[in-house]
């Protein structure tokens, strides 16, 4: 008991196993779930207040996404990512993205762009409002109905593979020095090069963008490295 926040999951049965996976990848991304840890799925279902059934399945589903590993009789091995990993997830983001801005603020109505930018400014606003949940979900929605005015699905889904596995951890702390902030503004500053015609410029942006975020992850996995070597050091000391 005790390793998540308090999540209202009342829904439909159907429904169920999609929110349970949903709520686990917010919990790994604000890092209630620590990555090199083994979860239970009984012992989650008693966070949630439901069976186990549903979240052994949305368990099962992460572990398709690579997010988390089966141990057997004993639960769920939250996966780590290293610094490799994460290079990789970044260069075939900058393969696809960057360009796909340029090609879409060439054919992209300034109506569909327009309706991007209360998304974007919610990304601002959970920034600044330290909700890394809003921001998290904000900043998805953002890239992937960009990417979506492109017409190609297959595009959009292979982009959102990689932002599920090049998740973050331990935003608490990048959060807490107000450096989610200015990367946050950057979907702004996007949005207004592509309205004003700037393929070129749209296209640095989000070069500039991706690079933020790659930084980014980096922070956050070396406070979380940090963070698991003084709670060892910790249990040393206690016994």
């Amino acid at each position: 008991m005790g390793h998540l926040k308090h999540r209202d999951l009342s829904a439909t049965r159907e429904r169920l196993r999609d929110q349970v996976a949903h709520a686990l990848r917010a919990a790994l991304i604000s890092g209630e779930l620590r990555p090199g840890e083994v979860y239970s799925a009984p012992v989650l279902a008693e966070d949630f207040g439901i069976s186990a059934t549903p979240v052994r399945e949305a368990m099962l589903d992460l572990a398709r996404e690579g997010l988390v590993e089966p141990v057997r009789n004993k639960g769920f091995r939250v996966t780590e990512v290293n610094e490799r990993d994460l290079d990789q997830y970044t260069e075939i983001r900058a393969l696809i993205e960057i360009p796909m801005v340029g090609r879409i603020t060439r054919s992209a109505t300034r109506e569909d762009l327009e309706a991007l930018r209360p998304v974007a400014e919610e990304i601002v606003r959970a920034a600044r409002d330290h909700d890394l949940i809003g921001y998290l979900e904000a900043d998805r929605q953002f890239h992937l109905t960009l990417l979506a005015l492109s017409g190609n699905d297959r595009l959009v889904e292979t982009v959102g593979d990689l932002r599920k596995r090049s998740r973050l951890y331990g935003l608490t702390a990048l959060d807490e020095r107000g450096e989610l902030i200015p990367s946050a503004e950057e979907h702004l500053e996007l949005l207004d090069l592509m309205l004003a015609g700037d393929a070129k410029g749209a296209e640095k942006c989000m070069a500039r963008h991706l690079g933020h975020v790659r930084s980014l992850w980096a922070k956050s996995e070396t406070a979380a490295k940090s963070g698991r070597v003084r709670a060892r050091s910790g249990q040393t000391a206690a016994h």
